[in-house]
C-alpha cells in the first residue's frame, strides 16, 4: 500500500511539473471612452449653487491605474438666457462650480472639451412636489409581515411628470432605485410604497425597527426616465424572465466623432430628501 501511495505521489508531481507552461490568454479590450457623471441635483429649499461633475475614462481589464480625467474644459449653459457656468478642474477628476443658478422648466446644455473632442448633452429642470408624509405599514407590500415605507405627495396637474426615487440604508452595498410617471395618477395624491425583499444569498434583510433610510425623490425629464428605466431593468439581473443585457447609452454626444460616444448621463433635477427611522 505504501509503495502505491509513493507511486501515486510521483505521478502527481510529474503531472504538475509538466503543466507549468505559460499560457497567453487574449483578453478582449473595449474602446476607452469618456465616462460622465453629471447630476446637477437641486435640493428643494436651497440655492443649488454648489454643483460638481466627475469625469473619468472607462477602465481596461486588469488596469489598476487612475482613470480620472484632468485638464478638460467643462461648461453648463442656460439655454434661455445664454448664461454660462464654468466648472473648475480640481485635478482629481472632479469639476465644480459655486455659481450655478437652477431655474424651473429651463433646459441646460453641458459642453465638455476633452482630448481634442467636444461632447454635449442637455436636460430640462422640472419641479418636484413636496413630500406630505412618510409612514410605515405592512398592508400594501408583497409580504404582509414585512415593513414597507410610504411616501405621500400630490402630483402636479400638468401631465408628463416623471419621478426617480433612491432609497439607501447604511448596511446595504447598493441603494434601491425606482422610477415612475403620472400616466395613471395625474393630478392626484400619490402614495408610493417601498419594500425590501429578504435575500439570504445577497445578505439583504427586509426593513427592521431601527433601520435608517435616506429617501431621495427627484423630478426628472422624460428622456432621463426612459434611460433609468432601462438601467434599473438591467440591474435586475439576467434570470430566465429578465431582459437580455444591452449597452445603455446616455445623452452625451461626441460632436467631433459620433462613434466615440461617452458613457454616463447629464441630468438636471429638483429633489426632496427625507431621513426616516423605522419603528
Amino acid at each position: 500500500m505504501k509503495n502505491y501511495i509513493k507511486l501515486f505521489l510521483a505521478v502527481c508531481t510529474i503531472s504538475v511539473v509538466s503543466c507549468e507552461d505559460v499560457i497567453d490568454v487574449d483578453v478582449q479590450t473595449d474602446t476607452l471612452r469618456l465616462v460622465v457623471e453629471a447630476s446637477l441635483d437641486w435640493e428643494k429649499g436651497t440655492t443649488g449653487n454648489d454643483q460638481s461633475i466627475t469625469l473619468r475614462t472607462s477602465t481596461p481589464f486588469f488596469d489598476t491605474q487612475s482613470t480620472d480625467v484632468i485638464g478638460a474644459e467643462v461648461n453648463v449653459t442656460n439655454n434661455s438666457t445664454g448664461e454660462v457656468y464654468p466648472f473648475t478642474d480640481q485635478n482629481n477628476g472632479t469639476y465644480t462650480t459655486t455659481t450655478f443658478d437652477p431655474q424651473i422648466y429651463v433646459t441646460y446644455t453641458l459642453e465638455i472639451i476633452y482630448d481634442g473632442e467636444r461632447f454635449t448633452a442637455e436636460d430640462t429642470l422640472r419641479p418636484v412636489p413636496n413630500i406630505k408624509e412618510v409612514y410605515q405599514d405592512t398592508e400594501d407590500g408583497f409580504d404582509d409581515e414585512t415593513i414597507e415605507l410610504h411616501i405621500v405627495f400630490d402630483d402636479f396637474q400638468d401631465e408628463g411628470d416623471s419621478y426617480f426615487f433612491k432609497f439607501e440604508r447604511p448596511q446595504d452595498l447598493l441603494p434601491t432605485l425606482e422610477v415612475g410617471d403620472d400616466e395613471f395618477i395625474n393630478g392626484n395624491e400619490v402614495d408610493w410604497w417601498y419594500e425590501i425583499d429578504d435575500d439570504e444569498d445577497e445578505e439583504i434583510k427586509p426593513l427592521l425597527p431601527g433601520d435608517i433610510v435616506t429617501i431621495n425623490m427627484h423630478s426628472i425629464s422624460r428622456p432621463y426616465y426612459n434611460y433609468m428605466d432601462i438601467v434599473i431593468d438591467q440591474l435586475g439581473g439576467v434570470g430566465i424572465f429578465e431582459s437580455t443585457p444591452v449597452e445603455v447609452k446616455g445623452n452625451c454626444i461626441n460632436t467631433t466623432d459620433p462613434e466615440n460616444y461617452a458613457h454616463g448621463y447629464f441630468r438636471v433635477t429638483q429633489k426632496n430628501s427625507v431621513i426616516y427611522t423605522v419603528e
